[in-house]
């Protein structure tokens, strides 16, 4: 009996200064780990584009505006060829949905070609003629543009946009052969040398972008241009004479589609992990 008593004296002893023990260790805080950082949309990027342009013009027009006055009837057909588009362009990124840039552009020499079909009368005597244009055109483009990304599916996010900027339009290689009618038949050529001028342009863009890393962004992208007015050198004659008057280009618009590719300078934080804990 005394043996019993014995060994459970005992084993409350050991109890007790066991817990004793414990009691005078220091509990370790569990680890802790600060919030997450806030994700940073922010950041420069580079772009570059190539592409081409589709173009119109309203209206070609003889700088000297009585010589359409005794006309009766006068249609004009006119088009221009496709030319390629190399542009460069810095910007930033503000948040996850905006972003703005600034680009250049060289849209390369496209042909021209028109064609007009007139009638009128003069001294009461009707006469009829046709005229054939040729040159070619080419700008330089700086716009300031922005842009909202409307969300991401599948690494592909679609974007519109608008820009402001302008254009100096070139008129080339400008030549004008004609058939007139009155009083008999005659041929008339003349030509000019190049004209160019600044106009304020616009631009509105839509697109989709692929993201293929944090730093390498593709683009395909639309745009509509205005591109102002144009305007041919003086005119002359295969002989040298003049009346000082020039070809006005009125309205060029044009639709593009480009190829680009944006490389953001500042790529976003890795997302946060916390540290590797080991036991023992």
């Amino acid at each position: 009996m005394r043996s019993v008593k014995f060994l459970v004296a005992a084993g409350a002893a050991s109890l007790l200064s066991s817990m004793a023990f414990a009691a005078d260790m220091a509990i370790a805080p569990p680890p802790m780990y600060g919030p997450p950082p806030v994700q940073d949309f922010g950041g420069w990027y580079l772009r570059g584009d190539i592409g081409f342009s589709n173009q119109q013009v309203n209206d070609l027009h003889y700088g000297r505006e009585s010589a359409y006055s005794q006309l009766t009837s006068f249609n004009q057909q006119s088009s221009f060829d496709s030319a390629g588009i190399f542009g460069v362009g810095a910007g930033y990124r503000f948040n996850s949905w905006f972003r703005a840039d600034v680009t250049g552009q060289y849209r390369g020499n496209s042909n021209f070609k028109a064609i007009d079909r007139f009638t009128g009368s003069s001294g009461g005597v009707p006469y009829s003629g046709v005229d054939n244009y040729g040159a070619s055109k080419s700008e330089w483009l700086v716009m300031a543009n922005a842009y909202v990304d409307l969300g991401t599916w599948w690494c592909i996010t679609p974007f519109i946009g608008a820009g402001v900027g302008g254009a100096r339009v070139s008129i080339a290689n400008f030549t004008d052969n004609g058939i007139n009618s009155l009083p008999f038949s005659t041929v008339s050529y003349a030509s000019a040398p190049t004209g160019s001028q600044w106009n304020f342009a616009w631009a509105a863009h839509a697109g989709l972008a692929y993201n293929v890393s944090q730093n390498l962004v593709l683009e395909l992208a639309y745009s509509y241009v205005d591109l102002g007015p144009g305007r041919t050198g003086v005119l002359s004659t295969y002989d040298g004479s003049t009346t000082n008057n020039v070809f006005k280009f009125r309205d060029i618009t044009s639709h593009d589609l480009k190829l680009g590719v944006r490389w953001n300078l500042d790529s976003p934080q890795p997302d946060y992990a916390p540290p590797l804990v080991r036991k023992g």
